[in-house]
Protein backbone atom coordinates (compact mmCIF):
# COMPACT_ATOMS: atom_id res chain seq x y z
CA UNK A 1 0.00 0.00 0.00
CA UNK A 2 1.21 3.71 -1.06
CA UNK A 3 -1.57 6.08 -0.05
CA UNK A 4 -1.08 9.62 -1.02
CA UNK A 5 -3.77 12.32 -0.18
CA UNK A 6 -3.74 15.54 -1.88
CA UNK A 7 -5.32 18.71 -0.61
CA UNK A 8 -7.28 20.65 -3.47
CA UNK A 9 -6.91 24.11 -3.06
CA UNK A 10 -3.43 25.84 -3.85
CA UNK A 11 -2.08 22.36 -4.42
CA UNK A 12 -4.15 20.76 -7.20
CA UNK A 13 -6.03 24.44 -8.59
CA UNK A 14 -5.33 27.48 -8.65
CA UNK A 15 -8.49 28.69 -6.95
CA UNK A 16 -7.04 31.94 -4.80
CA UNK A 17 -8.65 34.02 -6.91
CA UNK A 18 -12.55 33.13 -7.25
CA UNK A 19 -12.13 32.51 -3.58
CA UNK A 20 -11.13 35.78 -2.70
CA UNK A 21 -13.50 37.20 -5.27
CA UNK A 22 -16.24 35.30 -3.34
CA UNK A 23 -15.50 36.29 0.15
CA UNK A 24 -15.00 39.70 -1.25
CA UNK A 25 -18.47 39.37 -2.70
CA UNK A 26 -20.14 37.81 0.49
CA UNK A 27 -18.23 40.54 3.05
CA UNK A 28 -20.38 43.39 0.92
CA UNK A 29 -23.55 42.22 1.75
CA UNK A 30 -22.72 42.42 5.33
CA UNK A 31 -21.09 45.58 4.53
CA UNK A 32 -17.35 44.88 5.49
CA UNK A 33 -14.23 46.04 4.35
CA UNK A 34 -12.86 44.35 0.90
CA UNK A 35 -9.66 42.52 1.59
CA UNK A 36 -6.45 41.59 -0.61
CA UNK A 37 -5.55 38.52 -2.54
CA UNK A 38 -2.88 38.06 -0.33
CA UNK A 39 -4.83 38.30 3.28
CA UNK A 40 -7.73 35.86 2.06
CA UNK A 41 -5.45 32.87 1.14
CA UNK A 42 -3.84 32.92 3.97
CA UNK A 43 -7.03 31.35 5.44
CA UNK A 44 -7.72 28.55 2.66
CA UNK A 45 -7.85 25.03 3.60
CA UNK A 46 -9.45 26.17 6.76
CA UNK A 47 -13.25 25.04 7.28
CA UNK A 48 -14.91 27.77 5.47
CA UNK A 49 -16.54 29.80 8.79
CA UNK A 50 -13.65 29.46 10.60
CA UNK A 51 -11.32 31.00 7.96
CA UNK A 52 -14.00 33.38 7.81
CA UNK A 53 -13.59 34.07 11.46
CA UNK A 54 -10.04 34.53 11.32
CA UNK A 55 -10.56 37.15 8.29
CA UNK A 56 -13.32 39.40 10.35
CA UNK A 57 -12.34 39.08 14.06
CA UNK A 58 -15.99 39.97 14.84
CA UNK A 59 -19.43 39.17 13.31
CA UNK A 60 -21.36 41.94 12.36
CA UNK A 61 -24.39 42.30 14.61
CA UNK A 62 -27.26 39.55 14.54
CA UNK A 63 -25.07 37.50 12.18
CA UNK A 64 -23.21 34.45 12.61
CA UNK A 65 -19.92 32.70 11.08
CA UNK A 66 -22.23 29.56 9.77
CA UNK A 67 -24.42 31.71 8.43
CA UNK A 68 -21.82 34.06 6.53
CA UNK A 69 -20.58 31.06 5.09
CA UNK A 70 -23.78 30.26 3.51
CA UNK A 71 -23.52 33.71 1.96
CA UNK A 72 -20.10 32.73 0.60
CA UNK A 73 -21.57 29.30 -0.33
CA UNK A 74 -25.06 31.07 -2.38
CA UNK A 75 -22.37 33.51 -3.94
CA UNK A 76 -20.08 30.89 -4.97
CA UNK A 77 -22.48 28.71 -6.77
CA UNK A 78 -23.78 32.11 -8.81
CA UNK A 79 -20.15 32.58 -9.87
CA UNK A 80 -20.06 29.50 -11.06
CA UNK A 81 -23.30 29.53 -13.21
CA UNK A 82 -21.83 32.76 -14.54
CA UNK A 83 -18.61 31.19 -15.53
CA UNK A 84 -17.25 33.72 -14.05
CA UNK A 85 -14.68 31.62 -12.31
CA UNK A 86 -10.99 31.29 -12.30
CA UNK A 87 -9.56 27.38 -11.12
CA UNK A 88 -7.12 26.52 -13.39
CA UNK A 89 -5.21 23.42 -12.34
CA UNK A 90 -1.60 23.68 -11.81
CA UNK A 91 1.29 23.00 -14.29
CA UNK A 92 1.74 18.75 -14.97
CA UNK A 93 -1.13 17.91 -12.56
CA UNK A 94 -3.12 15.70 -14.71
CA UNK A 95 0.08 13.85 -16.00
CA UNK A 96 1.11 13.31 -12.70
CA UNK A 97 -2.11 11.68 -10.99
CA UNK A 98 -2.65 10.17 -13.77
CA UNK A 99 0.56 8.70 -13.47
CA UNK A 100 0.56 7.62 -10.00
CA UNK A 101 -2.50 5.97 -10.36
CA UNK A 102 -1.22 3.58 -13.16
CA UNK A 103 1.77 2.87 -11.01
CA UNK A 104 -0.39 1.62 -8.61
CA UNK A 105 -0.73 4.41 -5.88
CA UNK A 106 -4.13 4.62 -4.08
CA UNK A 107 -4.82 9.14 -4.32
CA UNK A 108 -6.88 10.66 -2.03
CA UNK A 109 -7.60 13.79 -1.39
CA UNK A 110 -8.23 15.61 2.32
CA UNK A 111 -9.54 19.22 1.87
CA UNK A 112 -11.79 22.11 3.10
CA UNK A 113 -13.11 22.66 0.35
CA UNK A 114 -16.78 21.27 -0.14
CA UNK A 115 -17.86 18.42 -1.32
CA UNK A 116 -20.18 19.77 -3.85
CA UNK A 117 -17.07 22.24 -4.77
CA UNK A 118 -14.78 19.08 -5.17
CA UNK A 119 -17.24 16.83 -7.25
CA UNK A 120 -17.16 20.25 -9.71
CA UNK A 121 -13.14 20.27 -10.04
CA UNK A 122 -13.32 16.75 -10.72
CA UNK A 123 -15.84 16.69 -13.26
CA UNK A 124 -14.10 19.69 -14.84
CA UNK A 125 -10.84 18.29 -15.08
CA UNK A 126 -12.14 14.70 -15.28
CA UNK A 127 -10.35 12.83 -12.40
CA UNK A 128 -13.21 11.61 -10.60
CA UNK A 129 -11.76 8.06 -11.30
CA UNK A 130 -8.44 8.66 -9.76
CA UNK A 131 -9.36 9.06 -6.04
CA UNK A 132 -9.74 6.10 -4.24
CA UNK A 133 -10.97 7.96 -1.16
CA UNK A 134 -12.94 11.90 -0.77
CA UNK A 135 -12.60 13.79 2.76
CA UNK A 136 -13.87 17.21 2.45
CA UNK A 137 -15.28 19.89 4.60
CA UNK A 138 -18.47 18.31 4.98
CA UNK A 139 -17.32 14.80 6.32
CA UNK A 140 -15.43 15.88 9.72
CA UNK A 141 -13.15 18.70 11.86
CA UNK A 142 -11.36 20.81 9.59
CA UNK A 143 -7.58 20.66 9.16
CA UNK A 144 -5.63 20.59 11.20
CA UNK A 145 -7.00 17.79 13.12
CA UNK A 146 -6.43 14.52 11.82
CA UNK A 147 -9.83 13.00 11.85
CA UNK A 148 -10.72 13.39 8.11
CA UNK A 149 -6.97 11.77 7.00
CA UNK A 150 -7.44 9.11 9.85
CA UNK A 151 -10.68 7.83 8.01
CA UNK A 152 -9.32 8.17 4.72
CA UNK A 153 -6.77 5.61 5.66
CA UNK A 154 -8.89 3.07 7.64
CA UNK A 155 -11.37 3.20 4.32
CA UNK A 156 -8.34 2.20 2.31
CA UNK A 157 -6.37 -0.18 4.56
CA UNK A 158 -3.32 2.49 4.96
CA UNK A 159 -1.68 3.05 7.74
CA UNK A 160 0.40 5.95 8.82
CA UNK A 161 3.70 4.53 8.05
CA UNK A 162 2.14 4.39 4.32
CA UNK A 163 0.74 7.42 3.84
CA UNK A 164 1.37 11.25 2.36
CA UNK A 165 -0.09 14.04 3.01
CA UNK A 166 0.39 16.50 -0.29
CA UNK A 167 0.08 20.20 0.57
CA UNK A 168 0.30 23.83 0.41
CA UNK A 169 -0.09 24.96 3.62
CA UNK A 170 0.36 24.65 7.05
CA UNK A 171 -2.87 23.26 7.80
CA UNK A 172 -2.34 20.75 5.21
CA UNK A 173 1.71 19.35 7.07
CA UNK A 174 -0.28 19.66 10.60
CA UNK A 175 -2.66 17.27 9.33
CA UNK A 176 -0.56 14.90 8.50
CA UNK A 177 1.50 15.03 11.74
CA UNK A 178 -1.15 15.01 13.74
CA UNK A 179 -1.95 11.73 11.97
CA UNK A 180 1.25 9.68 12.27
CA UNK A 181 1.77 10.42 8.60
CA UNK A 182 4.20 12.04 6.79
CA UNK A 183 4.23 15.87 4.45
CA UNK A 184 5.33 17.29 1.47
CA UNK A 185 4.93 20.89 0.84
CA UNK A 186 4.10 22.45 -2.70
CA UNK A 187 6.19 26.26 -2.83
CA UNK A 188 3.77 27.31 -5.37
CA UNK A 189 0.59 27.70 -2.64
CA UNK A 190 -0.35 29.90 -0.69
CA UNK A 191 1.77 29.60 2.45
CA UNK A 192 5.72 30.25 2.69
CA UNK A 193 7.97 27.39 2.19
CA UNK A 194 9.44 28.36 5.61
CA UNK A 195 6.30 28.26 7.11
CA UNK A 196 5.74 25.04 5.85
CA UNK A 197 8.92 23.54 7.32
CA UNK A 198 8.50 25.08 10.69
CA UNK A 199 5.29 23.15 11.07
CA UNK A 200 7.21 19.87 10.10
CA UNK A 201 7.30 19.22 6.08
CA UNK A 202 9.40 16.24 5.44
CA UNK A 203 10.22 17.35 1.87
CA UNK A 204 9.52 20.47 -0.68
CA UNK A 205 8.81 20.35 -3.84
CA UNK A 206 8.79 23.52 -5.98
CA UNK A 207 6.78 21.56 -9.20
CA UNK A 208 4.04 19.01 -9.12
CA UNK A 209 5.63 16.91 -11.55
CA UNK A 210 8.89 16.39 -8.70
CA UNK A 211 5.95 14.67 -6.46
CA UNK A 212 6.49 11.13 -7.74
CA UNK A 213 9.96 10.98 -7.05
CA UNK A 214 9.85 12.74 -3.46
CA UNK A 215 7.07 10.21 -2.72
CA UNK A 216 9.06 7.07 -3.34
CA UNK A 217 11.89 8.56 -1.13
CA UNK A 218 9.67 8.97 1.40
CA UNK A 219 8.22 5.51 1.33
CA UNK A 220 11.77 4.01 0.88
CA UNK A 221 12.70 5.79 4.05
Amino acid sequence: MKFAVFDCDGTLVDSQFVISQTMNLTFADFDLPQLEVAQIRTVIGLHLAEAIEQLVGDAPADTTFSEMADVYKKNFVALRQSDDIQEPLFEHVGTVLTSLAESGVTIGMATGKSRRGVDYVLAKHEFTDLFTSLKTADDGPGKPHPQILQDAMAEVGAVPEQTVVIGDTTYDILLAKNAGAQAIGVTFGYHASEELIAVGADRLVDSFRDIPATLEELWED
